[in-house]
């Protein structure tokens, strides 16, 4: 894979300064998945890491990880964050998943998380309901491979690696068993799309590392979506791909999130994205609305978790990967 990335200040302007990032890894079947995560600027330009922290209440998207580590995190929006550069930023790297980071870890990351989402709330009340949303956090590492920067958010113009040399076009994929039709509404999902400003596409990159581009929605009709993205960011064909819209406002105090999974085919004349799945969330503009969804959340997700034996099954996934022993 090469040596970790030292990138440029420029870049780490971007990096340090966003508030919200987009997050791909890959499916079994070759696919990508994007959504959107918090990375308050967790990681460290001169060993080359990048991360972001979850929750085990989202077991499925490390179960997807951790087997396979090939990640990518896409810098594409500026709101209510701290840098003013007009670039668009991906970030490609292989993945560690810190099932069980210490009390110590997840204490020395406050300072920063609360420059980015503001002070974290203390009390009795407020102590007991957010005790799992603070306290059992998963930090996902990202020794990062390849920085590609373009001069604006709409990833035009020409790009700059660090790193790793960009692949050629990844192939074709081959079409689904049950066919590359839309499976989920177009018609709602454009409705859905229309009130949120940000939207990115993933896909597996030749080189086995997810892409993350910028697209707009141009319409749609019965074979899907139509995409405008800026010339070269796609190969032609048909490929699984994600599809993440979203919006949010300041310390992510009230955010909506849509996320796809579906069919994109790319010929001459046309970029259409049929999707096939569809699931989103909305989180309510007041903070403390909000901390107590997350609390909520995070106690039933956790107690899943458990019910259902995701850490025992993460930490054998995990234990597979290293390669040390299962039991």
């Amino acid at each position: 894979m090469g040596e970790r990335v030292r990138w440029s200040d420029d870049a780490d302007d971007v990096i340090r300064g966003d508030l919200t990032a987009a997050a791909a890894y890959l499916t079994p079947a070759r696919g990508a998945v994007v959504t959107a995560v918090a990375p308050c600027g967790i990681g460290q330009r001169d060993t080359g890491v990048l991360g972001f922290t979850t929750s085990l209440g989202f077991g499925k998207k490390l179960e997807r990880i951790i087997p396979d580590p090939h990640v990518a995190l896409a810098f594409h929006a500026r709101e209510h964050g701290f840098s003013a550069s007009p670039a668009f930023l991906l970030a490609q790297g292989t993945a560690t998943v810190d099932l069980r980071p210490s009390r110590a870890r997840l204490e020395a990351l406050t300072p920063q998380v609360e420059r980015y989402l503001g002070k974290v709330v203390r009390g009795p009340v407020w102590d007991r309901l957010l005790r799992e949303y603070y306290g059992e956090r998963v930090v996902v590492d990202i020794a990062v491979r390849r920085v590609a920067v373009w001069p604006d958010l709409g990833a035009s113009g020409d790009m700059e690696v660090t790193g790793a040399p960009w692949p050629g076009p990844a192939d074709p994929q081959p079409e689904p068993t049950n066919g590359t039709s839309p499976r989920a509404d177009v018609a709602k999902a454009a409705c859905r799309i229309a009130t949120l400003p940000h939207r990115v596409l993933a896909y597996r990159g030749a080189d086995g590392f997810p892409v993350v581009v910028p697209v707009q929605i141009a319409g749609h009709d019965r074979a899907g979506l139509r995409l405008v993205v800026a010339d070269g960011l796609l190969p032609p064909g048909g490929r699984r791909a994600g599809l993440l819209t979203h919006a949010y406002r300041p310390q992510l105090v009230g955010l909506s999130t849509r996320i796809f999974t579906g069919w994109l085919e790319v010929r001459e004349d046309a970029v259409v994205y049929a999707p096939h799945t569809s699931k989103g969330f909305v989180a309510p503009p007041s903070k403390n609305l909000l901390l107590t969804l997350n609390g909520l959340l995070a106690k039933f997700g956790l107690w899943q978790a458990r019910r259902h034996g995701t850490a025992e099954r993460l930490q054998r996934l995990a234990a597979e990967q290293a390669g040390g022993p299962v039991g």
